[in-house]
C-alpha cells in the first residue's frame, strides 16, 4: 500500500485526464452494486507474451474447476495480444480467483484480473471510475488496489504505464458503486501519497473533458523564434514577473542546439494569461516572439483545419459569379493564350490553366473577371466555341461541395417513376444481332436499361467535374 499523509493544503485542480487504454483499463464496471451481475468469467491482463494457455489452466485451475481458457491473439502472426479470459463452472471459484490471485507474477509479471461482463452497458457505464494523477512512479497496480481497496469493492485497478513499463504518474480505479468512489474522492483528493500530492476526481471521457473545460484558461504557455542562445533561466527570469513558474522548457535536439522555441507553466491560469497578453510579439536580442496558448497536437490540427476552410469559404464567396471553369483545352492553350482568348470580354484577375507535377496540361484552366456581367458575357460567348478544333466548355466555378450537391439533385430527377412493367425485349438495336422484320416496331427498351445509360452519363458527368 501506498504512504498515505494527510495533507492540509486545498486540492489541487483538475487537468487534462488523458483516456484510459481499451485493454480493460477501469472501464468494466456497472450501474450501482456490479456485485448483483455474478460473473464465472475472468479477464486477465498485463500478461507477460510468453504466457500460454495451459501455464494459464495451471495456474487458475488450482481456485477451482476451470471450464475453458484462452490467451488472445493476433489473427495473423499468432503473438499474444497481452491479455486473456477465464470460465469457471461456479461463480464463488471465479471471486475466489480473483481475490487470491489478481497480482501474482506469472512468467515474471504480475497479471491483473477482474470480472469479464459481455453486457456492453456495464463495460461502458463508467459508473464508480475515478481518475488518478500526480502519481509517484514507485507505486505500480497493487499498491494503488490497496490504497483504495479500504473504500470498497474494486472492479478494476491499472497504473497507466509506458512501452517500457515504467509508470506514466496516472491511473484508474473503478468501484462497484458511486458512493465507494465519491468517499475515495473526498478522502484522497489532496492528500500525499508517498510524498507527492494527487489529484482523485472523477474520470471524464475525452469528450465530457473538452466539452466542460473551460477553454480560454490554461497554464501552460508556448514561446517561440527564441534567440539560439536564451535558457530556460532567461524565460524563468521573464515571465517570473506574471507570477509563480512551475517549470520551464527549452526544447533541443539530440547535439544540445536550441530548437528556438519553448514552455512556461504557471501557477495560475491569470498569470500565464497576462503574460501572453504582455509578451507576445516583443523583441528579445532582435527577435520577435511569438507567445501563446499551449496546445496539444489535435487542438492544433483543429484550429488549422477551421482557419483553411474559412479561408476557402471566404475565397469562394469573393469570387462568386466571377471566376469561370473552362475545360477540354488542347494542350497547346498556355495562361498568356487562355488570358488573350477571354481577355475581350472585360477585365481579367486572375487566369490559370491546370497541369500535373510534371507540367503537362491537364486540359482545364479558370479565369476570373472583375464584374459578374463580364464573366456572365465570357460565359454566352465562349460556351462551345471551337479553339484549336476543340469546343470550349465554360461554366461558373464551383466549389466541390457545390458541385456534389448539384450533381446528386440532378441524380435524383433521372431516376424513371415507379409505374407498370414494359413488356421485356432484348435491348439491342438492328443491325446489333436482331434483325428487323418488315411491320415489326422498333424494339422497346426497359426502363431498367435506360436509367442503367443515364446511370453512365452521370457518373462520366462526375469525373469530368472533378477534374
Amino acid at each position: 500500500m501506498a504512504q498515505v499523509q494527510v495533507q492540509p493544503q486545498a486540492p489541487v485542480a483538475v487537468a487534462a485526464q488523458p483516456s484510459p487504454a481499451t485493454n480493460g483499463i477501469a472501464n468494466n464496471g456497472g450501474v450501482g452494486d456490479a456485485r448483483q451481475f455474478v460473473s464465472t468469467s475472468l479477464y486477465v491482463g498485463d500478461l507477460d507474451l510468453s504466457v500460454n494457455d495451459s501455464q494459464l489452466y495451471d495456474l487458475f485451475n488450482q481456485m477451482g474447476q476451470v471450464v475453458s481458457v484462452r490467451v488472445c491473439r493476433d489473427l495473423s502472426t499468432r503473438r499474444s495480444l497481452g491479455y486473456g479470459y477465464v470460465n469457471y463452472n461456479a461463480a464463488h471459484e471465479a471471486t475466489r480467483a480473483l481475490d487470491e490471485l489478481n497480482f501474482t507474477p506469472l512468467n515474471g509479471k504480475p497479471i491483473r484480473i477482474m470480472y469479464s461482463y459481455r453486457d456492453p452497458t456495464i463495460r461502458k457505464s463508467g459508473a464508480g471510475n475515478i481518475f488518478i494523477k500526480n502519481l509517484d512512479k514507485s507505486i505500480d497496480n497493487k499498491a494503488l488496489h490497496d490504497t483504495f481497496s479500504t473504500f470498497g469493492n474494486i472492479l478494476s485497478c491499472k497504473v497507466a504505464t509506458d512501452s517500457l513499463g515504467q509508470s506514466r504518474g496516472y491511473g484508474f480505479v473503478q468501484f462497484d458503486n458511486e458512493e465507494s468512489a465519491k468517499s475515495a474522492i473526498d478522502k484522497l483528493n489532496g492528500m500525499l501519497l508517498n510524498d507527492k500530492q494527487v489529484f482523485v476526481g472523477p474520470f471524464l471521457r475525452k469528450q465530457e473533458r473538452e466539452s466542460t473545460a473551460d477553454k480560454t484558461r490554461f497554464n501552460n504557455v508556448y514561446v517561440k523564434n527564441l534567440s539560439e542562445t536564451t535558457t530556460e533561466d532567461d524565460l524563468k527570469k521573464i515571465f517570473g514577473e506574471f507570477g509563480i513558474i512551475t517549470s520551464t522548457a527549452v526544447m533541443r535536439d539530440a547535439d544540445g542546439k536550441s530548437k528556438c522555441f519553448g514552455f512556461v507553466n504557471f501557477d495560475d491560469p491569470d498569470d500565464a494569461a497576462r503574460s501572453v497578453e504582455a509578451l507576445n510579439g516583443k523583441k528579445f536580442d532582435d527577435k520577435e516572439w511569438y507567445v501563446g496558448k499551449a496546445q496539444k497536437k489535435y487542438e492544433r490540427e483543429m484550429e488549422l483545419k477551421g482557419k483553411f476552410e474559412q479561408s476557402l469559404k471566404e475565397t469562394a464567396d469573393k469570387f462568386e459569379g466571377l471566376n469561370l471553369y473552362v475545360k477540354n483545352l488542347d494542350d497547346s492553350i498556355s495562361d498568356d493564350k487562355l488570358k488573350e482568348l477571354f481577355s475581350e470580354f472585360g477585365t481579367i484577375t486572375s487566369c490559370k490553366v491546370m497541369r500535373d507535377p510534371n507540367g503537362i496540361s491537364r486540359g482545364s484552366g479558370f479565369v476570373a473577371f472583375s464584374t459578374a456581367e463580364e464573366a456572365s458575357k465570357a460565359l454566352t460567348e465562349m460556351n462551345g466555341k471551337m479553339v484549336v478544333s476543340k469546343p470550349l466548355y465554360v461554366a461558373l466555378a464551383q466549389r466541390k461541395e457545390e458541385r456534389r450537391a448539384r450533381l446528386q439533385a440532378q441524380f435524383s430527377q433521372m431516376r424513371p417513376p415507379v409505374g407498370p412493367r414494359m413488356p421485356m425485349y432484348p435491348p439491342v438495336a438492328p443491325g446489333l444481332g436482331q434483325q428487323l422484320f418488315y411491320g415489326q416496331g422498333p424494339p422497346i427498351i426497359p426502363p431498367q436499361v435506360i436509367y442503367s445509360f443515364l446511370l453512365i452519363d452521370y457518373f462520366n458527368a462526375l469525373v469530368l467535374l472533378m477534374i
